[in-house]
């Protein structure tokens, strides 16, 4: 069940390499019976022979490769913009100061006290935020 001829043709045809060539494996005698470029332009109108679609070479080794500190060129802030290093950081934040009062572990004065120490640039993360709470004994007790 050789078409390795009409494959060719079909490849020189549709401007493709030889490899990129589909031809369907139930219609291989109606491939093989088509000996004119003429028939093989029939076949491919009829979807029996199909152009694969290219391979790209992938590059997520080569990505995750490059990710290393040794890698790394420039400080952090030209690396990322400082502003947009702010917004996260005060989401964040804030976030986490909603659900501390939320869960009634800070009363609304101690969330405003911390609210306006985090938009005064006091924590640098929200681990930061949490020693704070806890060196200072802000966390109100839950009722067990």
């Amino acid at each position: 069940m050789k078409t390795d001829v009409q494959r060719r043709i079909a490849a020189s045809l549709l401007g493709v390499g030889y490899h990129r060539v589909w031809i369907d494996p139930e219609k291989t005698e109606d491939v093989q019976s088509a000996i004119t470029r003429g028939d093989i332009r029939a076949l491919v109108k009829d979807g029996v022979i199909r152009v694969k679609p290219a391979r790209g070479t992938s590059r997520s080794r080569v990505e995750k490769r490059r990710r290393g500190v040794g890698s790394v060129k420039g400080s952090l802030k030209s690396r990322m913009d400082e502003g947009q290093m702010w917004v996260a950081r005060i989401r964040a934040l804030r976030r986490e100061l909603r659900m501390l009062k939320e869960r009634r572990i800070i009363t609304r004065s101690t969330y405003r006290y911390l609210y306006r120490l985090a938009k005064g640039g006091v924590f640098r993360s929200v681990r930061d935020l949490r020693n704070y709470i806890h060196s200072h004994g802000l966390a109100r007790r839950l009722p067990v």
